[in-house]
């Protein structure tokens, strides 16, 4: 039987969450009865973890529920920040084509041992592009939400480093974890990695960083979604491209789309006679974190002057506000 020591460490690492410390106790137990001469029992442990290990990495149909996971540990703790998003797909304003393109996303993940028992692969690894506020950091939230996975968003202060081989390396533990624990790993603003090689400002640690990228994701095999976002596409090197199952472009949304945004935001809370298609020509070039957020002013504002009701011109304000915002901010990174 396992010491004493052993099964608090197999407790303790059930607790915490953490899956590898868990085999290689279970492991160390199995070894201890083959010492002992049981080897059938040795065996019959080993068969278990690898049972279990195997289950853990293979997706399951119809999965809601998220995959416990504890809070990533030692160097990781640097490299990963973990949530539980619970956002939906409905939740979110696209267009048919984008829409339909995440809507095979997630159902080919829910049917993904189907695939996979045919010789076939889900679409994982993935590469959003599109200006800044138009969904792509949602998306990441909406695939883990609809899948019960959690979401693992890579910590760039912490991957890239000044010395030379680190952040391959750091790369590389990035890797292993998906393998180990089945995920949506989001690498936002992407092109600090995978910008161009031979560009005016590249080094040889540039060059060698995208290298050990490219080689990293096409050999990952695991079952973890792989989402990268770019806002600056035009900079990405074109080797990246075929690495990814899916390139998906996003844009600002148009006056349906704005108009949409303030009214599911809004309605319940406006007078009578608002034209959305009014406000929504007014708001065309804004994106949609930043109708989002004239349509959350409004009702900070009217909360704080003790009003019950939104008129139209509060939401006008709102918007023009966010354009002077928003125009200022191009006018400054020209």
């Amino acid at each position: 039987m396992a010491s004493a020591e052993q099964l608090k460490a197999l407790l303790r690492s059930h607790l915490e969450g953490d899956d590898d410390r868990f085999y290689s106790v279970a492991m160390q137990v199995s070894a201890r009865e083959a010492k002992l001469g049981h080897g059938k029992l040795a065996e019959e442990l080993r068969g278990l973890i690898d049972q279990a290990k195997a289950r853990r990495s293979l997706p399951s149909e119809g999965t809601k529920s998220p995959i416990p996971i504890g809070r990533p540990r030692g160097e990781l703790a640097g490299l990963l920040a973990v949530t539980y998003p619970k956002t939906r797909l409905a939740e979110m304003v696209l267009g048919a084509e984008l829409s339909g393109q995440l809507d095979r996303i997630v159902m080919e993940q829910r049917q993904a041992s189907r695939i996979l028992s045919h010789g076939l692969s889900p679409r994982r690894k993935l590469l959003l592009m599109g200006p800044p506020g138009t969904g792509k950091t949602m998306t990441a939230s909406v695939l883990a939400g609809e899948l019960g996975l959690p979401l693992l968003q890579v910590r760039l202060d912490g991957l890239i480093t000044k010395y030379m081989g680190e952040t391959a390396t750091k790369l590389r533990q990035v890797f292993e974890a998906t393998d180990r624990t089945r995920g949506v790993y989001f690498f936002d603003e992407f092109d600090a990695i995978g910008a161009q090689r031979g560009m005016a400002n590249d080094v040889g640690e540039t060059r060698r960083i995208l290298n050990s990228f490219l080689q990293m994701i096409e050999q990952d095999a695991s079952h973890s979604l792989i989402v990268a976002a770019t806002n600056h596409p035009d900079i990405l090197d074109h080797a990246l491209f075929r690495r990814f199952d899916d390139v998906l472009h996003y844009e600002l949304p148009d006056e349906g789309d704005i108009a949409s945004v303030l009214r599911s935001r809004l309605r319940k809370v406006t007078t009578k006679g608002v034209s959305w298609k009014r406000l929504a020509g007014q708001g065309v070039g804004l994106s949609y974190a930043e109708v989002t957020r004239a349509a959350d002013e409004t009702l900070k504002e009217a909360l704080i002057a003790g009003r019950q009701t939104i008129a139209e011109k509060d939401i006008r304000s709102a918007l023009d506000e966010r354009l002077r915002i928003s125009r200022r901010l191009v006018r400054e990174h020209l």
